[in-house]
């Protein structure tokens, strides 16, 4: 048996005192067990202790001395009993160095850290007042009977302070009961330890570890669920607003394409401001205003529209005719930069009044073209007895070719109405209303430039294989028997004679 020189521990061999040492005198600061001297080093506290606890150091040489004698002279019974005994006290000791601050603070918490430094000072104290208590009562000739009963009295759990029958007992009562108060850290302790994710906290047993982990995971459950809870706030936030945001933008979208459309309604006649009766009777009102039209002219002139509205026959005050004789006359004998002209057959000149003025350029280059029909053999079966019809008539016979079938998705777009209306008409509609009338027509539709610079030079040569088919090598001027050409070009209509 070896004896500590600084606190009496006794162990049964010198690795185990090595191990003391270290554990609990070289790592932790040094304390007088006599006399709580500290701050010194190894060396100078045992200096302190043979010199100024001679006789407490005696006292427990004494003790380790008469505990070697008797364990010599015991029975096995007795031997086992000292043995368990001695194994508590290094159990006692080896529990108070793995719980000393020092070891223990770089893996547990404040609380944890005070509550085995008080568990270790409480030993500590407890063995100073038991070698004082033993040093008043020193008595050389009482000392080995005094020794003799505590060697033999029943084993009491240092502890809890529970008394087993036998040393076999108590050994298993504290390795059950106390196995983490006897579990001490060193190098070649095999135990797994367990480090916590989240803070870092040391735990010997899984278990725990997980119990730990759970309580951190509840913590950030509950802060995620307030966090989840402030998110689906916020969203619910951005949300309205991006529907306000959404309902604005759509709102001022909608005002922008009314305001679009209405101007379009207003630019192709169809915002119900009247038709060619009401635009005629208010211009020549701002005429009569004005004064450059006499009052008598004015109800002369409304007289006159009305009995052509009733009879649906142009009153012929915009007709020039002669312009195809006119035409030939200038290109013959004054043009003379000019190499060659074909002209259409021959056909009336119709320009805007007071009341389609703005608007009516479709209807006037039908009536040019139908003009020119009139005077064509060639379609007298279809034609033959009519006459040139005003505006509004010629409103109401698209409407009665819409009415017939022809030509659903122009009638639709223009809400199948013109009646009444200042709406623009094109090739569309003039090609449904001679179709109508079983006129043989068609539609060219040069829908995409085919020259640099948005020119269509493919349309204008298709234009000169239509008149020039005939008569090849004639004269300079050419009066051919083809019809006119209606031509549209970006919402406007042309006639090409």
């Amino acid at each position: 048996m070896l004896s500590c020189d600084i606190c009496g521990e006794t162990v049964t061999s010198e690795p185990d005192m090595k191990a003391h040492l270290l554990i609990v005198h070289m790592e932790n600061e040094v304390i007088c067990p006599f006399c709580k001297l500290s701050g010194v080093n190894y060396d100078e506290m045992c200096f302190h202790i043979e010199t100024a606890h001679f006789e407490q150091n005696e006292l427990e040489r004494s003790f380790a001395r008469i505990n070697t004698i008797q364990i010599r002279t015991s029975d096995n019974r007795k031997d086992n009993t000292l043995q368990c005994r001695m194994e508590v006290n290094s159990g006692v000791h080896s529990a108070c160095a793995s719980n000393h601050p020092k070891i223990s603070a770089q893996s547990l918490p404040n609380d944890g850290t005070l509550k085995h430094k008080a568990f270790y000072s409480e030993n500590l104290t407890e063995s100073r007042k038991f070698l004082k208590s033993k040093e008043k009562e020193y008595d050389p000739s009482k000392i080995k009977g005094s020794i003799y009963e505590t060697m033999y009295s029943p084993p009491e759990c240092p502890f809890c302070g529970r008394i087993e029958d036998c040393s076999q007992d108590m050994e298993n009562h504290v390795k059950t009961k106390h196995a983490d108060l006897l579990d001490t850290p060193s190098e070649d302790h095999d135990q797994p330890l367990y480090d916590c994710p989240m803070c870092g906290l040391i735990c010997t047993n899984y278990h725990i570890l997980q119990e730990h982990v759970d309580l951190h995971l509840e913590e950030s459950n509950f802060g995620q669920g307030i966090d989840r809870v402030q998110c689906s706030r916020d969203l619910e936030l951005a949300h309205q607003l991006q529907q306000e945001e959404d309902r604005k933008r759509r709102s001022e979208e909608s005002r922008q394409e009314m305001g679009e459309f209405q101007k379009l309604q207003r630019q192709y006649g169809l915002d119900n401001s009247g038709g060619y009766k009401q635009q005629q009777l208010r211009n020549m009102e701002i005429e009569v205003n004005r004064g450059r039209m006499h009052p008598s002219e004015f109800h002369r002139r409304k007289a006159d529209m009305m009995e052509s509205l009733a009879i649906g026959i142009d009153d012929g005050k915009t007709r020039t005719s002669g312009i195809i004789e006119a035409l030939y006359r200038y290109y013959q004998n004054a043009a003379t930069d000019v190499r060659r002209v074909w002209l259409s057959t021959g056909v009336d000149h119709f320009h805007s009044s007071f009341g389609d003025k703005g608007w009516g350029c479709g209807y006037r280059n039908f009536q040019m073209l139908l003009s020119s029909l009139l005077q064509n053999d060639a379609y007298d079966d279809s034609l033959k007895g009519m006459s040139i019809p005003c505006i509004p008539k010629i409103q109401s016979m698209i409407e009665d070719a819409w009415k017939e079938g022809f030509d659903p998705q122009g009638a639709s777009q223009l809400n199948n109405r013109l009646q009444g209306t200042k709406a623009w008409i094109g090739a569309c509609e003039v090609y449904t209303l001679l179709t109508s009338l079983r006129v043989k027509c068609r539609i060219v539709d040069f829908h995409k430039s085919t020259g640099p610079l948005g020119t269509h030079p493919r349309l204008f040569e298709w234009i000169l294989n239509y008149y020039s088919s005939e008569r090849e090598g004639s004269p300079k001027v050419v009066c051919t028997s083809k019809p006119p050409i209606y031509l549209q070009h970006q919402g406007y209509s042309f006639l090409l004679e």
